[in-house]
């Protein structure tokens, strides 16, 4: 109990900073929200902009993952009438100021603002920084994620529902269109590989037979939600890991300390009898009455019994030879 409650501030301290993510996080995002309220307050009416951030950051997403490893591969250089072009992502400049801190911090490249999620970045964008965007032209990416297969990717449930004939053909031919304007067949083999390559990764599953999945030849392993859960993993085992370890250390050096005073008297016992040349004895002796004394075969043992301790069994005979 003692060594328990010499325990309790360790424990309590470990909680605390188990704890303290939480707070901060909840913290944080009360201090995004007033914030934001108040860029809405101050910063007036933002123009109304019909192009979903979130699907076109989907999009994006799939080209890097399932088309842009193939395109490098090929040492192409896509057109920039291509929709799939970066500069025709009407958010990508903005995507490409965004500065993700760690796992409760996002930072607004233009203007060093923090938040706590990037949910709340895409707000202050909206509200702040709407004149840096471009919009003299459609470059609204999420009108291609018929043909990206976003909905595929975002769902985390596939919903069983009856196939849409016209939309799998409509999705069908604008997936046809960006291959032939991304990957004209006339500007020679690597645009020719990269046109059927387009085909067999997006095109192909536009139909309602389900015989043909998006994606099958792959793409950029996607492990960042594997190793954002295994360092929060992490995260929450490191204290207690650390705790086990003090634990350990401090229960080892203890004993350690206990053993080394068992030794001690366990010499001075030793040197006692072999001084005194007693190496028969078959009872206790009076003058250590914690001492036990066993004879087995031609060898005398001492084994010092202290407290609850483990035993320690000195060899006498072998001593006494030995000096």
């Amino acid at each position: 109990m003692g060594r328990l409650r010499e325990s309790l501030p360790v424990i309590l301290l470990l909680f605390a900073l188990l704890l303290r993510p939480s707070l901060s996080q909840v913290l944080g995002e009360s201090e995004s929200i007033r914030s934001l309220m108040e860029e809405v307050e101050v910063g007036g009416n933002a123009p109304e902009i019909h192009c979903s951030r979130q699907r076109s950051r989907a999009a994006w997403q799939i080209i890097q993952d399932y088309l842009t490893p193939f395109v490098e591969r090929e040492r192409y250089q896509i057109p920039k009438n291509c929709r799939l072009h970066p500069e025709n992502d009407l958010y990508r400049d903005q995507e490409e100021h965004k500065t993700h801190v760690d796992i409760y911090e996002w930072k607004c490249g233009y203007c060093k603002k923090s938040f706590n999620e990037e949910k709340f970045l895409d707000q202050h964008f909206d509200t702040r920084h709407y004149n840096l965007l471009n919009t003299t032209h459609t470059k609204c990416l999420a009108d291609l994620c018929g043909a990206l297969h976003c909905d595929f990717v975002l769902s985390s449930k596939k919903a069983k529902s009856k196939c849409n004939t016209a939309a799998v053909a409509k999705n069908r031919h604008l997936c046809e269109s960006v291959a032939n304007s991304c990957f004209p067949v006339s500007q020679g083999p690597s645009a020719s590989r990269l046109h059927e390559h387009f085909l067999r990764q997006f095109c192909d599953a536009h139909t309602c037979t389900g015989s043909n999945k998006p994606f099958p030849k792959g793409g950029k392993k996607s492990s960042g939600v594997f190793y954002l859960a295994i360092s929060i993993l992490t995260l929450m085992l490191l204290p207690l890991f650390y705790l086990l370890v003090f634990l350990y250390q401090r229960e080892k050096r203890t004993g350690t300390q206990d053993l080394r005073e068992i030794r001690a008297k366990c010499v001075k016992i030793r040197d006692w009898f072999v001084e005194s040349q007693i190496f028969n004895v078959a009872s206790p002796s009076k003058t250590f009455p914690h001492l036990v004394l066993i004879l087995k075969s031609d060898t005398l043992w001492i084994e010092c019994y202290f407290g609850v301790l483990k035993p320690v069994a000195v060899d006498i005979r072998k001593v006494s030879k030995d000096k």
